[in-house]
């Protein structure tokens, strides 16, 4: 996908604007809009062991983060958010940078942000993954 600076506006915006959530939420958060186009809080990279959020960030496949097994429920969930604007929520396990298994729930919920469809995760660690 060819880089679109409009699309790192957007979510530099958003993120700005949701800068509350990221900050003082209990938990991980993260928001994606495409593989390209994301941001977590430092909660989340802390989660999965990256050293940053823009470590994360910078991870060009984030759904390898999730197990094998888990991926087509974890994308059959972000395709429902964004395409149907229907929230989810789900538990999987996600693999840590060190590849320490570990189950989380996952909340995704559509945000709609100047004509596009964001998707804000909400993770808490724990589940019958």
């Amino acid at each position: 996908m060819a880089d679109n600076p409009h699309h790192e506006h957007l979510v530099k915006e958003l993120t700005d604007q949701l800068e509350p959530v990221f900050s003082r939420s209990p938990q991980a958060v993260y928001l994606y809009l495409d593989d390209e186009h994301k941001i977590c809080n430092k909660k989340f990279a802390d989660l999965l062991g990256y050293l940053s959020p823009q470590e994360w960030v910078d991870n060009p496949n984030p759904v390898s983060d999730v197990i094998a097994k888990d991926r087509d429920k974890v994308i059959d969930a972000y395709v429902k958010a964004s395409d149907q604007l229907k929230a989810s929520t789900l538990v999987v396990s996600m693999t840590t940078k060190k590849g320490q298994k570990i189950a989380v729930k996952v909340i995704m919920t559509p945000v709609t942000y100047r004509g596009e469809v964001f998707v804000l995760h909400f993770i808490t660690k724990g589940g019958d993954a």
